[in-house]
């Protein structure tokens, strides 16, 4: 019994936790909205429940990966009508903390624990286990769940009071932010400055200049390799959270609100469907790059096996 859990959200990020969890031993039951994520999931020896409300009965701890407020507010809403008492909620997702508290609120009038525990990392770094978890909230429940968030991550930061780990989750992404954005536009000054790229990798992926943003996604901009772990659509979400915590803590962000207009010119050139890492196709542009070198301008002129894996990838998470 101490070993069930249910994941709702197969995405990119909850279906790679829901691989580490089957893996580690856990008996897992999974749903997502998408049939291809359930298959998926089943491919790889998990149960996956037909409904959300199958999904939760009788399961002791919920994790929960999940692409919007509404779809939170969903969870939340069937968990207060057909989850154990005493049950325990996981939430990784990448949300707004008033969403969260609201949820919180809800789910403590029925005896469940809701647990604000977002992630750090991208859809490869899920993959391996490589995530940080920002957890907050009961440090009871925490101490029950930790072999949960020691299977799905490297590392486990204790946060403090509920929602102090989004807090952290916010200053991760507006660093993540910046740093994906500086690694396309040190690649683009390269390329225009005609140095060979693997060079340029070579010489600064373990230097001072080097940022984990550099070291995964800089092959991505070498290789124009942008087949999605985070869809520049689905990071719209979490810029706005960030520049609205800024906003509302009276912290300027320079830096971040230049960025974030980067992925938002992405989105508006047709490449949401790609990586973040794609930002690097406005400055590309913007340097007379890509008209140079032909290079593909949108998701429609992927080659068909980075396509399929983009479909496989639809419904990315935090």
């Amino acid at each position: 019994m101490e070993n069930m859990i249910a994941v709702v959200g197969l995405g990119v990020m909850g279906g790679e936790m829901a691989k580490n969890l089957l893996e580690k031993g856990f008996d897992v039951q999974g749903f997502d909205l998408s049939d291809a994520a359930r298959a998926r999931f089943v491919s790889r020896g998990g149960r996956a429940a037909t409904s959300l409300r199958s999904a939760i009965q009788g399961v002791p701890i919920v994790l929960t990966s999940l692409p919007s407020a509404s779809a939170l507010h969903a969870v939340s809403d069937e968990l207060t009508g057909e989850a154990l008492n005493g049950c325990i909620l996981i939430d990784v997702s990448t949300l707004g903390l008033e969403d969260k508290e609201f949820a919180r609120t809800n789910l403590a009038d029925k005896g469940i624990t809701m647990l604000d525990c977002p992630v750090s990392g991208t859809g490869s770094q899920a993959a391996s286990g490589d995530l940080t978890v920002f957890a907050s909230g009961d440090v009871a429940a925490l101490d029950l769940v930790r072999p949960v968030l020691d299977a799905i991550a490297r590392q486990v930061i204790l946060a403090g009071d509920f929602g102090s780990g989004s807090k952290l989750k916010f200053i991760a992404n507006h660093l993540v932010t910046i740093h994906n954005a500086a690694t396309a536009e040190a690649l683009t000054l390269a390329r225009k400055a005609g140095i060979d790229l693997h060079l340029v990798f070579d010489a600064l992926k373990d230097s001072a200049a080097t940022s984990k943003m550099f070291q995964i996604r800089g092959p991505m901009v070498i290789e124009q390799r942008y087949a999605p772990g985070m869809r520049i659509s689905t990071y719209q979400k979490d810029l706005d959270i960030i520049g609205t915590f800024a906003v509302r803590t009276g912290s300027p962000t320079p830096l971040f609100n230049i960025c974030a207009q980067l992925y938002l010119a992405a989105q508006g050139l047709g490449h949401g469907e790609l990586d973040t890492a794609a930002v690097a196709m406005v400055l590309e542009t913007l340097a007379g790059l890509r008209e140079q070198e032909g290079a593909p301008s949108s998701s429609e002129e992927l080659p068909k096996q980075e396509e399929a894996r983009c479909e496989g990838a639809r419904r990315g998470g935090s």
